[in-house]
């Protein structure tokens, strides 16, 4: 299974990620998707997914940094790389996030780095 998804921009942590938050966990950081929203916590990468016309039906990935295996960043090496992704081998399959114009891929391996490797 390869589920993928895109970040768009690092933002302020939403409001509202309070129920999503486990105890223990607190927020780190938040990017913008094309939908919705991800959020790093302290403990999983939370990937909320607004779908249909309206919006109101959100899913909820929820992916645990213990069950990262291995990722991988490839960018172009430029300022405003298109085409820049992460890719990660998790035990529940394959993730691809593509990375848009205003995310800084440095940034996103290194927060992964730092969640798995802590």
């Amino acid at each position: 299974m390869t589920t993928a998804w895109t970040f768009m921009q690092e933002i302020p942590i939403p409001d509202d990620v309070g129920s999503l938050i486990v105890e223990g966990a607190t927020p780190v950081t938040a990017f913008k998707t094309f939908r919705d929203s991800a959020i790093f916590t302290t403990k999983r990468l939370i990937v909320r997914d607004a779908q249909g016309m309206t919006g109101k039906k959100v899913e909820i990935y929820s992916l645990p940094y213990s069950s990262i295996n291995m990722w991988s960043s490839e960018n172009a090496g430029r300022l405003l790389d298109t085409n820049a992704e992460i890719e990660m081998w998790t035990r529940a399959g394959h993730i691809k996030i593509k990375v848009g114009k205003g995310a800084d891929i440095r940034r996103l391996d290194s927060l992964i780095a730092w969640a798995v490797l802590k």
